[in-house]
């Protein structure tokens, strides 16, 4: 159910993309939006922009006809989730709330899908004016859009549907382009296009017949007979059909001859008398070349567009072997005739290279070309460059200057006049050059890579070894040189196969090596920029590579060198500048993070090796040194106090001036950002032998582990650490690490796998006299001992931990133990002494400002007021406690607050609040892999779904429950199911 509403603005930054992989960017800039059921809501809402989606609609998106009892709640969870991450962009909220659903507004030319379809309608109105090649570019520039699959190939059968539909839209617009371009006579460089077209879409005719007449053209009847053969077949093997009247009229007119296959011959105008050319020294253009839309129409806007008294420049900027050279010829050939007639100059400037081309020389070489002869040319720079501006005015002539090293080199290349324009390449952006565009080119996009493999190659052996082929281009990243070497030994070879490549390419350690042919070579284009390097920034560059980040935070430049964390931001900016880097996101303080191409980091791995190992060695540990530096800080700012945090004598590195830099935000957040790098130095703390770093930052890990619920990181880095440790006889990084891993067994109810790592530790910590150890493994002990219900062993064991830790003067582990004696004390019956006790805890907690253990005990002390019936109260006390948690991003103790919470607001009759706050606790839930606090919920969700009638629903939630329950080995709550199965059934029964 719809209803049409007037667009409005979402920030003119914001782009939805729903061609391809369903994508928001803001300034280009990707927004995350978490994998799930957001994308597909977001895909349900942008298919019908500025038009109300009711929360019907939005569930049949989802779960087809299969909704759970909680679907509503969910589907608000999920639009809640989607507003989050618009919220940070600085723009109007996109997604507003209107009866009875929600609404996506979306400003022309923000949605890719609206620009698609405005594109073809412009080109079919230009076509029908008889501007066939401005309807050709209109009709490329719409398909340009195109990603990937349309949604990306999100479930659901209303998605498909839909994807469907965009899919057909394109096969039919790139059909008409094709058309259009046969009637230019274009056929030969439609060959190769048409050819993977016809293999993706074999029973596509219009396809077929198109490519047929493009090989007739191209004087190549036989093939084009022979793919007619092709279809022939298929049709008849897949469908009992022939072919139909016009793809059989279209082979009758081959093997005829017909002339009427032949392209149309257009009158041509009479050619404009011009004086004998000038110089044309533009090397040739690549017939391949591939891809690369946007950016060769943005640098012929730059060129063509407009009047100017001042020289039009474009800077085509990219690091080495993106492309930079054959963009920029391409677009000079382009833009040649069409503005350009009075001639072409083209230099390499050779500005990677150890000697770069002289400002002089290139002048000396642009003024003999321009007719001045040689005894002519002035000696002086100053007087060159005068002579080469007089030349040039008044002309209209096109300079491309190929591999500029710095802007003093080419400032004398620079014509005077606005009727010139210049063209440069460079792995520098030289963005202090006055006027110029600059235009980044980034690597192939796969599809993109696979169209170029195939034009080299033929794409029937693309597409017969198409796993191969995607290997390949993921291989070499997607770098244009790199996959034009490997498809020159590809086509110099055809008895090899593609998985043979493959195979050559897999080892890293010789990939660069393979990565060679004739004159092309991946290895000698980067050694250019790299010798190119001052000292610290090529040092910088090779201790990079030895690190194992996803992306690399700006501050561990300083930690590598060693140096001032300001001197080391700038040598990062540096390999950036020379394209040796890249800048791979924002931090949460808004610092870069940086990382590598994959063929760059092989080599600079490979520089690595040569130089001096101590070094890396230094380097590396200075690398976990500051880790654990940012993680003490992390856990202090989360519980306040180091808590019982258990440290060993790992150095912790920071900058000159003392503390590493303040957190940006709240500490989970950086922990969760940084995530997949503090489980990378975990792995790379043991393969360098490193026991004390592997072990520390495996401990402090669990703090994020817990919050966040991974419980596979936590059991993957927790086993390499405890191998480490036993390896090196580190007997109490041993007895931390078993402790940590028993908190997991205790929270995953895995008890019997608890005990055997929990009695270890603590044995271990008595031996070695570790007061602390002693204290968090009798705190775990007597966690597991309440959970398998000996309470009064539970009760003894809090005690004796207790009193350690206020031994010890960490009042936060003394209020953690404190909550749950509080809760033992409730347990039997004994409230006033456990709200005494909770109330005591939170004191501890709130002068140690620890927010994440007020939280917990918040949570406990609303849990013993729900108990006593206080429930108004209780409300009260757990609403606070869900804010604090919340804050926190404490998901498992806020799946909690939202299970007891929703308990409550059904104890006080505000049954539809209930049921939402349930259904949220078992989203997270379920996020979090948690069968069995799921199942826990549904025993209080189907109650209240049996209320409002939704009998079947509420037992089948029950049923799903007693089976959790049943197979994890939980018989007191799978008695408590079966028992409210039981009275759900004969209530079902009653009511029949």
């Amino acid at each position: 159910m719809t209803r049409s509403e007037p667009s409005g603005r979402a920030g003119t930054g914001v782009r939805f993309k729903i061609l391809g992989p369903i994508e928001v960017t803001c300034d280009d800039v990707a927004v995350r939006i978490p994998p799930g059921r957001q994308p597909i809501i977001l895909g349900a809402l942008l298919l019908e922009p500025n038009r109300v989606v009711s929360i019907d609609r939005l569930i049949d998106v989802v779960w087809d006809d299969a909704p759970p009892a909680t679907a509503r709640s969910q589907v608000q969870i999920c639009v809640s989730g989607l507003r989050h991450a618009f919220a940070g962009l600085g723009v109007e909220q996109p997604i507003v709330t209107k009866s009875p659903g929600y609404l996506l507004r979306v400003a022309d030319g923000q949605l890719d899908s609206q620009v698609f379809t405005r594109l073809v309608a412009e080109a079919a109105a230009v076509e029908r004016q008889g501007q066939r090649e401005e309807a050709v570019d209109l009709l490329r520039r719409a398909l340009a859009l195109w990603r990937g699959p349309a949604l990306g190939g999100e479930a659901g059968s209303v998605l498909r549907s839909a994807a469907v539909r965009l899919e057909e839209a394109k096969l039919s617009a790139l059909e008409t382009c094709i058309d259009l371009e046969l009637k230019l006579g274009r056929h030969q460089a439609l060959i190769g296009e048409l050819g993977s077209l016809v293999a993706e879409h074999p029973l596509r005719e219009r396809l077929r017949g198109q490519l047929m007449i493009a090989l007739y053209r191209a004087g190549r009847p036989a093939e084009a007979l022979e793919v007619y053969r092709a279809g022939w077949r298929i049709m008849v093997d897949e469908l009992g059909l022939e072919p139909g009247e016009e793809l059989r009229g279209l082979e009758a007119a081959i093997l005829a001859e017909d002339p009427a296959l032949q392209p149309e011959v257009r009158e041509p105008a009479a050619p404009e008398v011009r004086p004998a050319a000038g110089p044309h020294q533009l090397p040739a253009d690549i017939v391949d070349f591939t891809g690369r839309e946007s950016l060769i129409e943005q640098a012929e806007a730059a060129l063509l567009d407009g009047d100017s008294a001042a020289v039009r420049v474009v800077v085509i900027a990219g690091k080495a072997g993106i492309g930079k050279t054959s963009l920029a010829v391409h677009v000079a050939h382009r833009v040649a005739e069409r503005r350009f007639p009075d001639g072409q100059l083209y230099c390499d400037l050779a500005g990677s290279h150890r000697n770069p081309v002289s400002p002089a020389d290139a002048l000396g070489r642009f003024l003999r070309a321009l007719g001045v002869p040689g005894s002519a040319v002035p000696d002086g720079l100053d007087e060159r460059a005068e002579m080469y501006r007089s030349l040039l005015s008044g002309r209209q002539l096109l300079v491309v200057l190929d591999d500029v090293a710095a802007v003093r080199q080419v400032t004398p290349l620079l014509p005077g006049s606005g009727s010139c324009a210049v063209i440069l390449t460079s792995r520098m952006r030289l963005t202090e050059l006055p006027g110029a565009r600059v235009l980044d080119v980034d690597l192939l996009p796969p599809q993109r890579a696979l169209e170029l493999l195939g034009k080299v190659i033929g794409p029937q052996r693309v597409a017969g070894e198409s796993t191969a082929a995607t290997a390949l281009v993921r291989m070499v990243g997607g770098l244009p040189l790199a996959l034009r070497i490997v498809a020159a030994r590809l086509a110099a070879r055809p008895h090899w196969s593609l998985a043979s490549m493959v195979g050559r390419l897999a080892d890293e350690r010789r990939r660069l090596d393979e990565l060679a042919h004739g004159d092309l070579m991946v290895r000698a284009s980067l050694l250019l920029t790299y010798e190119g390097l001052e000292p610290t920034a090529a040092r910088l560059f090779r201790l990079l590579s030895a690190l194992n980040l996803a992306t690399i935070p700006s501050w561990v430049a300083a930690a590598l060198l060693d140096e001032d964390p300001m001197e080391a931001a700038g040598l990062l900016e540096r390999l950036v500048d020379m394209q040796m880097l890249d800048v791979a996101g924002v931090d949460l303080d808004g610092q870069p993070r940086y990382g590598f191409h994959a063929i760059i980091r092989l080599f600079a791995r490979e520089q690595l090796s040569r130089a001096d190992q101590q070094d890396r060695r230094d380097a590396v540990r200075r690398v976990l040194g500051a880790w654990l530096a940012r993680t003490d800080q992390a856990y202090r700012e989360v519980f306040g106090t180091d808590y019982a945090g258990m440290r060993g004598t790992a150095p912790r590195w920071r900058p000159a001036g003392g503390d590493p830099d303040p957190m940006p935000v709240d500490p989970t957040s950086w922990m969760e950002v940084e995530g997949p790098n503090l489980i990378a130095a975990v792995d790379q703390a043991a393969d360098e032998g490193l026991d004390e770093h592997c072990w520390e930052l495996a401990v402090r890990l669990t703090t994020l582990f817990e919050v966040g619920g991974y419980a596979d990181e936590w059991q993957q880095t927790h086993e390499r650490a405890l191998d480490v440790v036993r390896r090196a006889d580190n007997r109490r990084g041993e007895s931390a690490v078993l402790c940590s891993l028993g908190e997991l067994y205790l929270g995953r109810r895995r008890f019997a796998a608890a005990r055997a790592v929990l009695e270890p530790a603590l044995s271990i910590a008595v031996a070695l006299g570790d007061l602390l150890g002693i204290a968090v493994a009798k705190r775990n002990l007597a966690l597991l001992d309440y959970h398998e219900g000996d309470t009064d062993r539970a009760l003894a064991g809090f005690w004796e931990a207790l009193d350690a830790f206020r031994r010890l003067g960490m009042p936060i582990g003394h209020a953690y133990v404190l909550s749950k004696i509080a809760r033992i004390s409730a347990d039997r019956g004994n409230y006033e002494l456990a709200t005494d006790q909770l109330g005591e805890a939170l004191d501890l907690c709130r002068e140690a400002g620890s927010r994440r253990i007020e939280g917990q005990v918040l949570y406990r002390l609303g849990q013993t007021l729900l108990s006593q019936g206080r429930h108004d109260e209780a409300d009260l006390v757990l609403g606070t406690a869900l804010e604090v948690l919340r804050g926190n991003h404490d998901i498992v103790g806020e799946a909690f607050a939202l299970h007891a919470l929703g308990t409550v607001r059904a104890k006080l009759g505000r049954r539809a609040d209930a049921v939402q706050l349930l259904g949220e606790a078992i989203s997270l839930r379920e996020k979090m892999l948690d069968s069995v606090g799921m199942a826990r919920v549904y025993l209080d969700l189907a109650p209240l779904l049996a209320q409002r009638g939704e009998q079947a629903q509420a037992v089948e939630l029950v049923q799903h429950a007693v089976t959790t329950f049943g197979e994890r080995k939980a018989p007191a709550l799978e008695s408590e199911a079966r028992r409210l199965l039981e009275s759900l059934t004969d209530l079902e029964h009653v009511s029949t």
